[in-house]
């Protein structure tokens, strides 16, 4: 066995040597057969192999064998020095690169954190040598013989999400762009919730998806997970929330040159007709979720198929959180009795996609053959613009006066939320009471942080401002319509709870971080991947 002193001396051979180095192989070789000695021996044979690799060419394979030993040695500091050492191999033979990178790539399951930001630091040293070269060696331990083992997997895409955005565009060239797509589209075939959303995420963060056409790509890899040619079963949580998820991970990609559409479409044919059938698990409200997610993407729906039967669901689950007036003759001794739920947070969500959807069919309330129709609406937005109204002088009342600290108090938050919301409602009503309904009126969704765009509207962006202004009350004749009048006589209306908000709004309130961003209810992949459909390993 070589000792010490004897690799000491070798390397004193081979270092006088210079160029000549290579004439003196025994000596080399005896830095190989270091590798089975003591812990000293190990670390100097790590470091003299790589110093000298390059004169040495006929012993490259029986060199890069024995620093993989050593990388999988017991002892943590000689693993450290292998892993810290294999890339100097590749400075001499790129073409090494593939190899040693999967080979550093399979120590990423190792526990010592430091152990790991070594192997990372390594990897990463390797992009600048050979990226696509690196990356093929990365994605081979997840697409192929080594893609069972979930823990590799996991760190894999943990790395590449958050490691190749560090890196410049000289070191992650297009050519090595276009092969994470291409990868990342194979592994797209079998993944977990988790996983497709680290793909996505990293996807997004390619120079070369920043093009409409790139955009439209990955719109299309999330509709090939979302399985739109499949009916949803909304018994069925597993398949919900795989919906929920897809939807939101495409959401950042549309615009109005990236279209929503089949996503919108599929909502108003598969959920909203039989909406109530979603159960929302104990402390959620998946139904609000998906409202949510529908009004975010209804604005970039474009030109959608079938539109007024589309509508005319989306429309039908809207008037079912809308009551009509009740009648003076049979249903005044009800109203004294019970007063109707107005559930404010679901009525934003569905008036805001109506209105979306709608200015793009206006005939659908317009039409001579729909005037009963636009007659039964307007009915129903002046009752629940009453019962919005009074419930914003109620909130602006509660919230005069107070800012800074006072505000961020839980009640006060409610407080803030709710005139948010009934102040969008009551926006949207002002422009679909019109005669005929217009579609000009432009909103922030409450749970959506403010725009600059929005902020020139005080209705919904500055409560101080807010509480200062007068509510006009609709009816038919304020709009300058015209047709018939109706009649003054006072009906039975809704009376908002005083003091706190609603027990709806305070229950929107826990959730109403829940529609725009975040996740569903996974838990890991429970104890393995179910090869069943959508995210195949769900």
């Amino acid at each position: 066995m070589v000792s010490i002193e004897e690799l000491y001396k070798n390397f004193g051979v081979l270092a006088d040597a210079k160029d000549k180095a290579g004439e003196h192989q025994a000596e080399y070789l005896s830095f190989i057969d270091a590798v089975k000695g003591g812990a000293g021996e190990k670390r100097l044979a790590s470091q003299f192999i790589t110093r000298f690799f390059k004169f040495f060419p006929d012993c490259a394979a029986k060199a890069v064998n024995a620093l993989f030993d050593l990388c999988e040695d017991n002892d943590v500091n000689i693993r450290k020095q292998a892993i810290k050492d294999l890339p100097n191999v590749c400075k001499v033979q790129p073409e090494q690169v593939t190899k040693i990178s999967g080979a550093l790539t399979q120590l990423l399951v190792c526990e010592d954190q430091g152990e790991i930001s070594l192997v990372q630091s390594s990897i990463l040293s390797l992009f600048a040598i050979n990226a696509k070269g690196t990356l093929q060696g990365l994605f081979d331990q997840i697409v192929g013989d080594h893609e069972e083992d979930d823990v590799l997997r996991d760190r894999v895409l943990k790395f590449l999400t958050t490691k190749l955005k560090t890196l410049s565009e000289e070191t992650l060239d297009k050519d090595a762009e276009e092969f994470v797509l291409t990868s990342c589209k194979k592994v797209l075939e079998d993944v977990t919730k988790d996983e497709f959303i680290m793909i996505m995420d990293l996807l997004r963060s390619l120079r070369i998806m920043k093009t409409v056409q790139s955009r439209q790509s990955l719109v299309e890899i999330v509709t090939t997970q979302a399985e739109l040619d499949e009916p949803l079963d909304l018994t069925d949580a597993e398949s919900v929330d795989r919906l929920i998820q897809c939807i939101k991970t495409a959401s950042p990609l549309f615009s109005k040159n990236v279209h929503s559409k089949v996503f919108v479409e599929y909502i108003c044919d598969h959920v909203l007709p039989n909406l109530s059938d979603i159960t929302s698990p104990e402390g959620g409200n998946i139904q609000l979720d998906i409202l949510k997610i529908l009004s975010e993407i209804s604005e970039f729906a474009g030109e959608i198929d079938e539109p007024k039967a589309r509508i005319e669901k989306l429309y039908n689950r809207l008037i079912a959180y809308m009551p009509l007036p009740p009648s003076e003759e049979n249903d005044a001794p009800a109203a004294a009795n019970e007063e109707p739920k107005l559930e404010f947070s679901y009525v934003e969500c569905l008036m805001f996609s109506f209105h979306q959807l709608c200015s793009r069919c206006p005939g659908f309330l317009t039409d001579e053959d729909n005037a009963d129709r636009l007659k039964d609406f307007r009915l129903r937005l002046q009752y629940f613009a009453r019962g919005v109204q009074i419930y914003i002088k109620q909130l602006r009342a509660a919230l005069q006066g107070k800012s800074g600290e006072t505000l961020k108090t839980d009640e006060n938050k409610i407080k803030v939320v709710a005139l948010k919301i009934t102040s969008n409602i009551n926006t949207l009503i002002k422009d679909l009471f019109h005669n005929p309904p217009t579609y000009k009126v432009s909103i922030t969704l409450s749970w959506k942080p403010i725009t600059q765009k929005a902020a020139a509207n005080p209705v919904t962006t500055n409560t101080a401002t807010a509480g200062q202004k007068r509510i006009n009350p609709i009816t038919f004749e304020s709009n300058g319509a015209g047709g018939k009048k109706v009649n003054k006589n006072p009906r039975e209306l809704y009376s908002p709870p005083g003091g706190k908000f609603s027990e709806k709004a305070g229950n929107f309130v826990a959730n109403r971080n829940r529609g725009g961003s975040g996740g569903g209810g996974y838990r890991g992949r429970g104890g393995g991947r179910n090869r069943g459909r959508g995210f195949r390993r769900y």
